[in-house]
């Protein structure tokens, strides 16, 4: 009998949509060279001075859209980031002080930045289990569901293909929710503290146990708490109003009723167990990132009858500063990095784990995917556009088509189909935030980071001087980066 070997499956595909306009400078940029070319030819009808006056006022705001960075980075963008830092370190507020000797109101301890305005609503969902609702300013509300998702040691490749199907299918879904404005995905790497292993084990081992097997389970959950990493999986959905205006109660009543929905997709695509977070978890979770050494406590305090009594607005820091490169806060020191490009070609289905792993001497780490689901209309558009874009390309070479073209060629004609065919269109990207003791252990962690972009193929940068909106942007909060922007996104793409 014959034995044939399965082939390991691939994923991939993934495109940034190709801009209309002339080599770099986009739509915007395209349109204004042409303004200028004619108010240029409109010029030399008068003399050529005129004309070579005209030509200067027209290049000098047109070059900074041609010169860009390897990211995509116009010049403007470049120097929209430091006048931003500039006027925040002048007037310092990127240093931030709270609690009761600070001048902010009540005393307490409020997260800053990003999250300074956000409130926090109770709920109970169908199956009267608690979640917490975070309320954004613009009409913003976020449910954040915990899960526990299976490993991959261990399973067969068959069912590890079942799995990104179904999570495929449920990113597509995420489009239909009414309301949706975006979707992250957090996994929190840390050092296991051993606080819940030791709850569990100690108090069951009876005092008549002999010594020498004492001795050997209290030695396991020694070397458990030295040796051991905790991971945990964290989603974060962003809804606004579907339709007419409501107030909060019957957002939260609404999410209530979604609750089972938003579940169900998960475990069958790996996620494991999933079930909302309360509000008290919620501000843990926020608590233990700004404040790495709470980490031993909050667990600790959990165990006790009425939890640890943590409340949001208790979350943040004491103390934050935010420099060009890392953002301290409370015992820990962070820098993020953000995703450039993805990984070129295809990929296997372990694409990602050298950068999900824990890495040692890292307090922390926290790796963030930011989705956000595109309306089946806007994505019918966006795919033909894409697809004309593609072909205009490939056809401009003059009867030599060159190979990349051809393949970018192949590659928009398959999103049209699987489009057409109800395939799901997402926009993502990646925040990786690691978290460290001192300012010195940065450059080491900054090398292992690098050596987990080398292994996943990914492209990332530091967010240089946007440390602390970065990092509350990697928090599983539901803080969408595209709407918190001076410039409008849609805007931001037309240059």
């Amino acid at each position: 009998m014959s034995q044939t070997a399965a082939a390991r499956p691939t994923y991939g595909n993934w495109r940034l949509p190709r801009r209309p306009g002339v080599g770099p400078l986009g739509p915007a940029g395209t349109v204004g060279a042409f303004i200028g070319l004619v108010l240029v030819l409109l010029a030399s009808l008068s003399s050529l001075y005129a004309a070579l006056a005209t030509l200067v006022a027209v290049l000098v705001p047109i070059l900074p859209l041609a010169v860009r960075t390897r990211d995509g980075r116009s010049l403007y963008q470049l120097a929209a980031v430091r006048i931003g830092w500039a006027l925040r370190t002048s007037s310092g507020s990127h240093t931030y002080v709270s609690g009761p000797l600070s001048n902010r109101p009540g005393g307490r301890f409020s997260p800053p930045g990003l999250l300074a305005g956000v409130r926090v609503l109770d709920g109970r969902d169908t199956r009267n289990r608690p979640f917490g609702v975070l309320c954004h300013g613009r009409d913003r509300y976020t449910v954040v569901l915990a899960c526990e998702p299976n490993g991959g040691t261990l399973v067969d490749p068959d069912q590890v293909d079942l799995w990104v199907a179904a999570w495929g299918q449920w990113l597509a879904r995420l489009s239909l929710e009414p309301g949706l404005h975006g979707a992250s995905v957090v996994v929190d790497t840390a050092p296991d503290t051993g606080v819940r292993l030791a709850h569990e084990v100690l108090p069951r081992i009876t005092p008549h146990a002999p010594p020498a097997a004492r001795a050997v389970m209290e030695e396991l959950v020694r070397q458990h708490c030295s040796a051991s990493f905790s991971t945990s999986t964290y989603i974060a959905l962003t809804f606004g109003p579907a339709g007419r205006r409501r107030g909060t109660r019957h957002m939260v009543d609404d999410l209530a009723v979604r609750m089972k929905g938003l579940v169900a997709g998960l475990a069958e695509s790996g996620g494991g167990a999933a079930h909302p977070l309360s509000a008290e978890r919620i501000a843990e979770v926020v608590r233990v990132a700004y404040d790495p050494a709470a980490a031993a406590q909050l667990p600790e305090a959990a165990t006790r009858p009425g939890g640890s009594g943590l409340r949001w607005d208790d979350s943040g820091p004491s103390a934050a500063v935010e420099s060009v490169s890392s953002y301290a806060h409370d015992s820990g020191v962070s820098r993020t990095w953000m995703l450039t490009e993805a990984p070129r070609g295809t990929v296997h289905s372990g694409v990602l784990r050298s950068l999900l792993e824990p890495v040692p001497g890292v307090r922390r780490k926290r790796v963030a995917l930011l989705y956000r689901p595109i309306d089946q209309a806007l994505s019918a558009r966006i795919v033909e556009a894409d697809r004309r874009a593609a072909h205009f390309t490939a056809g401009a070479g003059w009867g030599m088509v060159r190979a990349r073209a051809s393949s970018e060629v192949r590659a928009a004609e398959q999103v049209a189909a699987e489009e057409a065919a109800g395939a799901g269109l997402v926009e993502f990207s990646m925040l990786l935030t690691v978290t460290v003791d001192t300012v010195p252990d940065l450059p080491e962690a900054a090398l292992a980071v690098t050596g987990m972009q080398t292994g996943s193929r990914l492209s990332m940068r530091p967010a240089d001087r946007m440390q602390a909106a970065a990092f509350a942007c990697s928090l599983p909060v539901g803080i969408l980066p595209w709407e918190h922007t001076l410039v409008p996104f849609q805007l931001r793409e037309a240059l």
